[in-house]
């Protein structure tokens, strides 16, 4: 597929109420005469949204809360419900045109059957739904809709390509069980760590001390009571202090990276070998990373072209195509 995106964004993204974001076309207040498509990126610590017509230019965005269904169905149901609403009010258009909207989601977790199912039974406000994994949109816009492959690195991490009509996965098991090199595996080495130097068992480091000025406590007890049962995107959040730390030279925050780093290497590596013609880093790790992964994967890395909400739009429009020929061959039969 060729490039066909019209504009990118540019800057922050806006809620409902600001602004048109720059390089986006406005839209006047009035109902749309064309069909419009909205895009959802729906991942462990945020859901993204994107409003789109069909000559693909970029009419409003929305950003709203996790929208992996794995840690809350409800809490994933209504961040793609608000994040679809503040797109469609950027675009200052009604709420009321939710319900004409051919919405593509991709949703972490929903290669697991039953999350599937679950999403699939939603009584959802809009036109029509097309369902695929976070994996898939996020290969479709980083290659506009082309072959290829990412390492994905955010609140959890995972590899994927699409090749010659082969699909090959890496990783992706969930926190914590597994999502290693990922924004929670960072912030959870980093706990482990602080809970050691209180028990005196490890020294002191500058990771520690930024991780405790972070929770504002000073003993074990204290951070086990913040962090029990906290989600995947609760120790996300420290995944930045891990960085900090590591770039300011303090080798135990360096030797987390470095496992971090090569494990997403390795991945890597293991896509390499399925020959995507192209191969992207993206998620919100990936600029923190990049600098610490191996020579031969950073070489081979390109720019993603779209984020994996306009691969949403993408692959709605794909399969809205592949429904309307269907229809037209039954009615010809």
């Amino acid at each position: 597929m060729e490039n066909v995106i019209t504009n990118q964004f540019e800057g922050k993204e806006p809620s409902a109420g600001q602004e048109h974001s720059a390089g986006k076309k406005p839209v006047a207040q009035q109902e749309p005469t064309e069909q419009l498509f909205l895009g959802i990126d729906g991942g462990g610590t945020k859901c993204k949204a994107v409003l789109m017509s069909s000559n693909n230019d970029i009419l409003g965005v929305g950003v709203s809360g996790p929208g992996n269904p794995v840690y809350g169905l409800e809490e994933a149901i209504q961040s793609i419900e608000n994040s679809a609403l503040m797109a469609v009010q950027d675009a200052g258009l009604d709420a009321k045109v939710l319900g004409d909207l051919i919405v593509g989601m991709g949703l972490a977790g929903v290669n697991v059957p039953s999350h599937y199912r679950n999403i699939m039974a939603w009584r959802h406000p809009f036109k029509n739904i097309h369902l695929a994994t976070d994996l898939l949109i996020a290969s479709m816009g980083a290659h506009n809709g082309s072959d290829g492959a990412v390492i994905v690195a955010g609140t959890g991490t995972c590899g994927f390509s699409y090749v010659a009509g082969k699909t090959s996965i890496l990783g992706g098991h969930g926190f914590p069980q597994g999502d290693k090199g990922s924004g929670a595996w960072f912030g959870l080495k980093a706990i482990e760590q602080v809970l050691l130097t209180l028990d005196n068992i490890a020294g002191p480091t500058l990771l520690v001390e930024l991780v405790l000025q972070q929770l504002n406590v000073k003993t074990g007890q204290e951070v086990v009571e913040q962090v029990v049962g906290k989600s995947a995107s609760f120790f996300a959040q420290f995944s930045a202090t891990v960085f900090t730390a590591a770039n300011s030279q303090d080798k135990t925050a360096m030797d987390i990276v470095q496992e971090g780093a090569k494990y997403i290497s390795e991945m890597g590596l293991r896509l390499i070998g399925t020959q995507p013609p192209r191969i992207s880093l993206i998620g919100g790790l990936g600029p923190s990373l990049f600098p610490w992964l191996d020579d031969v994967i950073k070489g081979q890395l390109s720019q993603p072209i779209s984020p994996p909400e306009v691969g949403a739009v993408l692959f709605a429009k794909q399969q809205s195509q592949l429904s309307s020929n269907v229809g037209l061959l039954r009615s010809a039969i």
